[in-house]
């Protein structure tokens, strides 16, 4: 087969069959495949879209290029999945969370994508932690924390690896035949018995409107259901950002927050609500609302820190960090308040420009080889609704320079509009896909 032939078909709207597919995916994994035809490829997929079969089978191409895990745990196996936002760190509430509740949580995440924020990318913001382990060592995590969120290795699904990068520098991110590819070919190589995903809507998602979400929550849970996995997905809110803080360290104080003393809040919530769904699938609670309840119990009284804590010192970082995260944690060189040019109400929010603001100061990434300066972002930010006096504190921005500080101040007032109080506020849980 030749990726030429491959191109030229999704080029002229057609769909490659289940073999070429496959052919396409395993020399993106040896290397057969070269930057630029893959480039090529993620760019005509994005235009003219794949037929529901061939999405399926690239899914599960992509996903047999690499190691699919099996386990043999006295629990069920659990996992979840965002498709990206800004101040979305649930991953690292939900998985000591699920693990305090008698499951097992193998959670492949990934890196910063576009204007969205990166797990690993924040777990890598504590000193010393490192998410790449071998298979060994992901299976003794599981047996003494119950949770491990870690990098995809090598021989996990080698194929997204390399055109989960392209696609970053590429502008082909959007495409919902490339998003479900590359979130269930991971996700389903870890075997998961159960799976919810956290699909976005609004200003700070990559899907913007209802029927973007809507195709995208069903792509997948349509994919991974026909794959044997027990899977649904919530549409959420993502229309201001779900934490008061942007940028891997601060988001990572935030989580902290929560684990430590404040389980309220958006992001408490909804890690209650994705938990409620995956503890009623595996039959480890009544229903959903029971589930959440569960969940919730786990952050107010411990649980989860303990077991976020263990997870932390198991990839290296400091022993107790729930004691020593606000020691622990870097910052950056400048902090600076941004107020508010006029009284009113915090009206709408452009969550898509927030985040590309954090990426501009540093704490994300423009091309592949950029470096994270993890201390950088933008924290304490107003809630939509809210309202504010000429001159409040409508965020702060902490930037590795003054002149870094200027930008990201004036990116954030361009993406903040104050005027009339909203009609409504959008609830945090829009739909249910199952």
């Amino acid at each position: 087969m030749d990726a030429r032939a491959i191109n030229a078909q999704l080029r002229r709207g057609e769909t490659p069959g289940e073999n070429a597919l496959r052919w396409f995916a395993e020399g993106l994994a040896s290397g057969a495949v070269s930057d630029a035809q893959a480039g090529a490829f993620a760019m005509a997929v994005c235009l003219q879209g794949l037929s529901v079969e061939g999405r399926r089978a690239l899914t599960l191409a992509m996903r047999d290029t690499g190691d699919v895990l099996e386990w043999d745990l006295d629990g069920p196996v659990l996992d979840k999945h965002s498709t990206g936002g800004v101040g979305d760190c649930v991953s690292l509430l939900l998985a000591p969370a699920l693990a305090a509740c008698g499951a097992y949580v193998p959670m492949i995440s990934g890196r910063g994508l576009g204007h969205t924020g990166g797990t690993l990318d924040k777990l890598e913001a504590i000193p010393g932690v490192s998410i790449q382990v071998s298979e060994d060592r992901l299976r003794g995590m599981l047996q003494d924390v119950g949770c491990a969120i870690v990098g995809a290795t090598a021989q996990i699904a080698p194929a997204d690896k390399r055109l989960y990068a392209i696609r970053d520098v590429t502008a082909t991110v959007e495409s919902v035949d490339l998003i479900t590819a590359s979130i269930l070919s991971k996700k389903l190589a870890a075997s998961p018995d159960a799976l919810v995903l956290d699909v976005k809507i609004g200003s700070g998602a990559f899907m913007k409107t209802a029927d973007e979400a809507r195709a995208l929550a069903q792509s997948l849970c349509d994919t991974a259901n026909a794959a044997g996995c027990k899977t649904s997905a919530l549409i959420t809110d993502m229309n201001q950002p779900l934490a008061p803080a942007l940028g891997n360290a601060l988001e990572v104080a935030e989580v902290m927050r929560v684990l430590t003393g404040d389980a309220s809040g958006p992001l408490a919530e909804i890690s209650a609500v994705l938990g409620g769904e995956l503890l009623a699938h595996a039959g480890l609670a009544a229903d959903t609302a029971a589930g959440a309840a569960k969940i919730t119990a786990t952050l107010t009284d411990g649980r989860a820190a303990d077991r976020f804590a263990r997870m932390i010192a198991a990839l290296g970082g400091p022993a107790d960090f729930t004691a020593s995260w606000q020691d622990d944690l870097p910052g950056a060189e400048v902090t600076r308040e941004v107020k508010a040019p006029s009284a009113g109400h915090v009206a709408a929010m452009n969550g898509e420009a927030l985040g590309l603001a954090v990426v501009s100061l540093g704490g994300g990434r423009m091309v592949e080889s950029d470096r994270i300066h993890p201390g950088v972002g933008i924290s304490d930010i107003v809630r939509l609704g809210q309202h504010v006096g000429a001159g409040d504190t409508l965020a702060r921005i902490h930037a590795a320079s003054d002149d870094a500080a200027d930008m990201a101040e004036a990116a954030f007032l361009a993406a903040v509009s104050i005027g009339e109080a909203p009609d409504t506020l959008p609830p945090l849980v829009h739909e249910r896909i199952s």
